[in-house]
């Protein structure tokens, strides 16, 4: 068990920086992944209310976004790149007058 649990440890020491960064790199997956977190929720409550609700419905469904996710990136990535936004919008060096208008 306790070899399980160093090994766990490692592998997300290990792949902590490829997906953050990943994440990072496609904002699509963040929204997908809060939505995640939504469903599963909205699953537990009515889990609370003695609703049945069949794990293989909400697999099904998180499987398919996934897919359509990882289709969307596939297409993004063929055609244009990525689109970066700025950290600050006060970010103007000092001295210049931000117009408003990029």
């Amino acid at each position: 068990m306790v070899l399980a649990i160093v090994l766990a440890v490692g592998v997300m020491m290990f792949a902590a920086k490829p997906i953050g960064d990943f994440v990072d790199d496609h904002p699509t997956v963040k929204m997908l992944a809060l939505s995640f977190l939504v469903l599963i929720g909205m699953a537990l409550i009515g889990e609370g209310f003695d609703m049945h609700i069949p794990k293989a419905y909400i697999y099904f469904a998180m499987a398919f976004s996934v897919v359509v996710e990882m289709l969307n990136i596939r297409v993004r990535r063929r055609s244009q790149a990525p689109l970066h936004l700025r950290k600050s919008i006060d970010a103007a060096p000092a001295g210049e007058e931000s117009s408003g208008r990029d």
